[in-house]
């Protein structure tokens, strides 16, 4: 039996937060470098402010945040940033929640799949190559071909049920 592999699980209460951003900001310089791109102070910026919690983040909250440190910043701005950083696989775009959080493992391309809690709004990040095996061969069957996806559970995390 193939087990998920969790990329980003329910923060722990004991979760040292500053050193799991510091990480994360490690991990995307390394990204960028290996693929040819820059991380702007703009792009670390706005990645940064999405890894300050580990729940999801709307792209209009990114941009109030910004406008302490920025000044006035037009949409358009963000939305490409944002583009870009999931173009790149350093954040995902969760559909239901019309949000983006930080990718627990950018290094690897990969298809999202998540868990959101419906109360507190945490997300786990989790890669069961089963499941897509699973889906491709279903759509093979049935003559579909399968682009990109992301697969989205909400329920309840172990702290809220």
């Amino acid at each position: 039996m193939v087990r998920p592999v969790i990329l980003q699980d329910f923060v722990p209460r004991e979760h040292d937060h500053a050193c799991c951003v510091e990480h994360a900001m490690t991990r995307a310089e390394q990204v960028c470098l290996a693929r040819g791109e820059r991380l702007t102070p703009l792009r670390r910026d706005i990645l940064a402010l999405i890894w300050a919690s580990h729940k999801p983040v709307k792209a209009y909250e990114l941009l109030a945040q910004l406008s302490n440190t920025h000044g006035r910043m037009a949409p358009p701005t963000v939305y490409r940033i944002l583009d870009f950083l999931q173009g790149i696989g350093l954040v995902h775009r969760l559909e239901s929640l019309n949000c983006y959080i930080g990718c627990g493992n950018p290094t690897h391309q990969h298809q999202g799949q998540f868990f959101i809690c419906e109360r507190c709004g945490t997300v786990a990040e989790f890669a069961d190559t089963s499941i897509l095996a699973r889906l491709e061969k279903t759509a093979t069957r049935i003559g579909f071909k399968v682009g990109t996806g992301t697969i989205e559970i909400s329920g309840l995390c172990s702290a809220c049920k």
